[in-house]
């Protein structure tokens, strides 16, 4: 008996920790989403769902969900799609195969603050190199003022988006391209299965479980963008980019903590309402292949 039991012990400073640095904490704050805490408050009273009932009537959190969930689903196929196309390239016997598997990951490993900068001056209305690079190219037409066009700015955040993250994917999707036996590979194709047949009816059923890691964390972290919008547009022009995180982050800088606090429990139950079915989905999928 005692012998079954003593690995547990091992596990109570985990269980300590993330009660206390997480479970803790969001009790904390789903009490404090039913009061009235701000900046002037001498006293914080509870207030029932009156922070819930104002934040459903706000035209700028509707702006807010309606971005966050655009720039999750664009973020989250066109990741998972350009991932899966890099994995299945840098799979092959490429000369400079390990070169291009670091580059195509650094990105990933860059903090977003960073990146957001160095895209700002890509997407300079006039200095950019994507405008520069469409003028020299003939195409002058196509270029914009990417971060100050409402009609582009939201575009142009997605596009540095999977710039940094498509490497993570791949790397993910490698990992289980590695798992794939070669000589299911080869018999099918002595079989006179082609390139697409052995993809559709191999690999991509094989690569179920590296799709569902990937699916489920770009979905849950793309919900939770800030550090990318925030740099490139700050939630501008106007409120044309909008996020939950931005938001939150004014409400904050406001001082109205009690109502931030309600908005990040919405957050909290959206990423868990979409990413807790999707989760269920993969996994069905996982079993059905």
């Amino acid at each position: 008996m005692g012998n079954h039991k003593y690995p547990l012990y091992f596990s109570f400073p985990a269980l300590a920790v993330f009660l206390l640095f997480f479970i803790t904490p969001t009790l904390i704050g789903f009490y404090y989403s039913f009061t009235d805490w701000n900046i002037n408050a001498k006293d914080i009273r509870f207030i029932g769902f009156d922070n819930y009932t104002a934040l459903f009537q706000e035209p700028r959190l509707r702006t807010a969900l309606q971005n966050t969930l655009v720039f999750a689903a664009a973020v989250t196929v066109l990741q998972n799609v350009t991932g899966l196309g890099l994995a299945l390239v840098m799979n092959e016997a490429l000369r400079l195969r390990n070169v291009l598997r670091m580059i195509f990951f650094m990105p990933y490993v860059i903090a977003p603050i960073v990146i957001g900068y160095i895209f700002r001056a890509i997407y300079h209305p006039e200095h950019g190199i994507v405008n520069v690079a469409l003028h020299a190219a003939g195409l002058g037409g196509l270029a914009g003022d990417w971060l100050n066009d409402p009609r582009l700015a939201l575009f142009s955040i997605i596009v540095t988006d999977i710039w940094r993250v498509a490497g993570f994917s791949m790397v993910v999707y490698l990992a289980g391209l590695q798992f794939i036996s070669k000589d299911l590979i080869e018999s099918s194709s002595m079989d006179g299965a082609n390139y697409w047949s052995r993809f559709r009816h191999i690999v991509f059923p094989l690569l179920a479980p590296a799709f569902t890691v990937n699916v489920l964390l770009s979905l849950i972290g793309s919900m939770k963008v800030f550090e990318m919008v925030m740099v490139l547009t700050e939630g501008g022009p106007g409120y044309t980019t909008e996020v939950f995180y931005t938001y939150i982050r004014s409400m904050f800088s406001s001082g109205e903590f009690g109502y931030a606090t309600a908005v990040n429990v919405v957050l909290f139950v959206l990423v868990t309402a979409v990413g807790v079915p999707v989760l269920m989905k993969m996994k069905k999928r996982e079993v059905e292949l």
